[in-house]
């Protein structure tokens, strides 16, 4: 089938799709169009990676568009009402890296009339912006918000796609997928789905769920050829060898990589991916596969990955930063989830473009992001498992979507995928476990309480059910419902819920209607897990309630002002202060000097030789009253919420918290578990390692000595900072809306959006500024807007290291009127005129394109809110 005869795609589509050189479907995309997806039909297409599947939603949905108000499905049936301008579609995909990357392909459609959008943050937002947009595309977590904000446009609809539609399987994504699934149907009775998955043991119940047809196909574009490498040779799936062999002492790994880079006879040469099970194995498999890569690469290679590495370091002052930045500088690469996120796209892009010819990563890259390379190597087959209690092996339809990513149409002959075994029993065993094996069938993980609980408010919340029958029978059209031998789990698990939440106040029930409360819709809108609510409201609550002892035990100005934490025996611990296990607050403090020009104090669990730029902030003098709650307590209630992923404990950290724990009680929103409580305590401690690590970053300390101090990455800090600043954001208006003290929860999601101080917050929210610049304009005496306003222009720009356009820039934003600094002497510029060079000491990554950040400067912006 050519283009030109796919019915109702618009002409000009279909020329360009010529022009791109497509002159015959592959059969899968024929099948789709056959079984009438540019008509307005529902389909599920399982077929394997790089088998066109793109293309399939990019037919239904630019037919969509075209057809509009005015078209009528192969089945007779009317399509769904839609806006003015013709017909909406939407396009969910599981993560926000895999929307950028679909958003640009899709951009192309853009000359010939149909705008896109993206949509993957803020979710207390409606989108109405989109409603403007003919092709959105969105995290299934982001259009889940965007219903329960109801957004008007979602009502639009006429097309919604539905990639890799398979990770309903997942734990965390599959249940928000699923109910959003539903709520989309619902609200749009008759919209087309086009749910898009990888080949899985049970398509056909997909279908049924959706009501689509299946198209369900094996066929891939080029070779896709799988085996285990033993000895000296990879056996393959037909009964083939290939020789590949391994030098005394050497890895199979290497050698499997020098081989794909040789290239067959030709000289081609193939890149390769690996696929390992940690993050260490990842950087450490990089280090070693560098050698490897170095002596395949041509001249000009050289220079554009030298140019690449140093782009790499200036993203972040990490240590992460610079291995990452030498390995690339060799023509290999590692990818896993700590990195910030500018590495991995950097890396991808370089992969992609075959200048990084190896790339090691955790099984993270496997999801649906565009990185096809001639060799897949899985490495590791196992991971660990806590609940399983060791390393247990991945499943089928996970090691299936790694080795998918082997061979790219048009750049291989064919793809290679490669398991490695130590012996002949375990090639046989893996045989038998992936490589001659059908992946497993996905499961719905809906009926699990803690994804429950969420969707079931959000039903209520959002008008979908307004009686437990209603709301049983909105379950009852969910995957978890069709595939369900028993209806009543899901039924007993509701009522549980439903329980729960009218505990808390989410929820009222008489007569037999369901309501949310005003509290529930907020918690709903906020997209927040009840129970995470349920935990801020209770923590700032017991916060007012015991303000007037916290307040004296911070202050120090009572002997008998104990925190309310459990004893061993259960019990409330006596007026003692030393009973208590904790320090007063005048204790804690390190008693900055006067002339301490950074304000030094203890970082949370540094040296005092570690000391960076001083304590919170937070508790003050003896003779004032302290900021209650402290910084501190409100980044240790949002940090064991359900919504923020701890740090773990690791060796020595019970030891290390414990005592941080009982020295700065006074400041923790709750009571204290026993330290016999083995679980509790642990889990109160890793919430604390976490809310010292969000401290630290609000108390300026350098990101490199984050990482090292808690051995984390750029990618994690980035992580636990915009959690916090939206749980932080979410409980401020929750302390508003209970009429409990909102200004330190604003106050402290302010520090940690910004990563600065108290005395910084004016300054750091002036864009362009960020935390280092904003301490160095503070240390020249600038210490609010108004003074930027009316500031000595040659020290603004000393402060600045005498980069003018950043201080124009600056002053402009400030709202100056006369920004220009031309008429400011290159003499008063500071290291402009001296050739000092910039202070890199503790830069903050950004990977704010240098045409919003001033002059391109690798050592500014603090904020890792620049990070996305």
């Amino acid at each position: 089938m050519q283009p030109e005869e796919v019915p109702e795609l618009p002409e000009e589509v279909a020329a360009h799709l010529r022009e791109e050189g497509i002159e015959e479907l592959y059969p899968p995309q024929r099948a789709a169009v056959e079984a009438g997806v540019t008509r307005g039909d529902s389909l599920v297409a399982s077929v394997p990676t790089a088998s066109g599947k793109t293309l399939v939603a990019e037919l239904a949905m630019l037919s969509s568009v075209a057809r509009g108000v005015s078209g009528s499905r192969s089945d007779g049936s009317e399509a769904p009402p839609s806006g003015s301008s013709g017909g909406k579609a939407l396009y969910i995909v599981p993560l926000r890296a895999l929307a950028s990357e679909k958003k640009a392909e899709f951009e192309r459609w853009e000359e010939y009339g149909f705008d896109v959008g993206v949509s993957t943050g803020n979710y207390e937002s409606d989108g109405e912006w989109l409603a403007s947009r003919d092709i959105v595309v969105a995290t299934s977590e982001k259009v889940d918000s965007l219903v329960r904000n109801g957004a008007a446009w979602i009502d639009d609809l006429t097309c919604v796609v539905a990639d890799e539609v398979h990770l309903v399987d997942d734990a965390h994504r599959g249940p928000t997928l699923e109910v959003t699934l539903g709520k989309l149907r619902t609200l749009n009775p008759g919209l087309q789905v086009v749910a898009l998955s990888a080949t899985v043991g049970n398509a056909d119940v997909v279908a049924e769920w959706l009501d689509a047809e299946l198209v369900e196909s094996t066929w891939r574009p080029i070779d896709l050829r799988m085996g285990v490498h033993y000895g000296n040779a990879v056996t393959f799936d037909d009964g083939s060898q290939r020789e590949v062999p391994v030098e005394s002492g050497g890895r199979p790994t290497a050698a499997l990589v020098a081989d794909a880079l040789a290239g067959d006879d030709d000289g081609d040469q193939g890149s390769s991916l690996v696929f390992v099970n940690s993050r260490r194995n990842a950087e450490a498999s990089a280090k070693r596969l560098r050698d490897v890569t170095a002596d395949h690469l041509a001249d000009d290679e050289r220079g554009r990955l030298a140019e690449l590495a140093a782009e790499i370091r200036d993203v972040s002052d990490a240590e992460t930063s610079d291995t990452l930045a030498d390995c690339v500088a060799k023509g290999a690469a590692f990818h896993h989830a700590g990195l910030a996120p500018e590495h991995r796209s950097l890396v991808e892009e370089a992969f992609r473009d075959r200048l990084v010819k190896c790339v090691s990563a955790t099984p993270t890259l496997a999801a649906g992001v565009n990185t096809p390379s001639r060799r897949v190597i899985v490495r590791d087959w196992r991971r660990y498992d806590g609940e399983y209690g060791g390393m247990k092996p991945l499943d089928v339809l996970e090691v299936h979507q790694m080795m998918g990513r082997a061979g790219r149409p048009g750049l291989d002959p064919y793809g290679e995928a490669v398991l490695l075994a130590k012996n002949s029993e375990t090639r046989d065993e893996l045989f038998e476990r992936y490589i001659w094996a059908d992946p497993e069938p996905v499961r719905s993980k809906l009926a699990a309480e803690p994804a429950l609980r969420t969707h079931v408010l959000a039903t209520v919340a959002s008008g979908f059910a307004h009686t437990r029958e209603e709301l049983l029978d909105f379950l009852d059209r969910t995957l978890y419902a069709t595939q369900a031998d028993d209806s009543g789990r899901l039924e007993t698990v509701t009522d549980d819920v439903l329980a729960y939440l009218e505990r808390n106040d989410f929820i009222e029930r008489e007569d037999g209607s369901l309501t949310a409360t005003s509290v529930g819709h907020t918690v709903s809108r906020l997209y927040l897990d009840p129970m995470t609510a349920a935990e801020i409201i209770d923590g700032l609550e017991w916060g007012e309630k015991h303000r007037e002892e916290m307040v004296r035990a911070l202050a120090g100005d009572a002997a008998d002002a104990t925190p309310a934490r459990d004893a061993a025996d259960g019990t409330q611990t006596g007026s003692d202060p030393e009973s208590a296990g904790f320090q007063r607050a005048s204790e804690l403090q390190s008693g900055s000097s006067s002339d301490d020009s950074d304000g030094a104090a203890d970082a949370s669990t540094a040296d005092a030789d570690e000391a960076e730029t001083g304590a919170d902030g937070d508790a003050t003098a003896s003779s004032e009253q302290p900021t209650y709650p402290t910084a501190l307590g409100l980044f240790h209630l949002v940090s064991r919420t359900p919504d923020m992923y701890q740090l773990y404990l690791k060796s020595g950290d019970r030891e290390t918290f414990t005592e941080v724990c009982y020295e700065r009680e006074p400041e923790l929103l709750g009571r204290t578990p026993s330290e016999y409580e083995d679980v509790r305590f642990e889990e109160w401690l890793s919430a604390l390692k976490t809310a010292t690590l969000l401290e630290d970053w609000a108390n300026e300390v350098d990101e490199d000595r984050i990482t090292e101090r808690y051995g984390v990455g750029p990618g994690d800090i980035r992580g636990k900072v915009e959690t916090a600043e939206w749980l932080l954001g979410a409980a401020e208006q929750l302390a508003g809306e209970l009429e409990l003290p909102v200004v330190p929860v604003r106050e402290a999601k302010k520090r940690v959006e910004y990563g600065v101080r108290d005395e910084l917050l004016d300054l750091a929210g002036i864009r362009n500024v960020g935390r280092k610049r904003a301490r160095r304009l503070y240390e020249a005496g600038i210490e609010t807007r108004a003074d930027l306003r009316e500031a000595d222009k040659s020290t603004v720009l000393r402060a600045l290291r005498g980069r003018r356009k950043t201080a124009e820039r600056i002053l402009e934003n400030v709202g100056r009127k006369d920004p220009s600094m031309e008429d400011v002497a290159s003499g008063d510029s500071g290291s402009e005129s001296t050739g000092e060079p910039p202070d890199r000491t503790g830069s903050a990554p950004t990977n704010r394109p240098q045409s919003e950040s001033g002059d391109g400067d690798p050592e500014e912006q603090a904020s890792l809110g620049d990070f996305g």
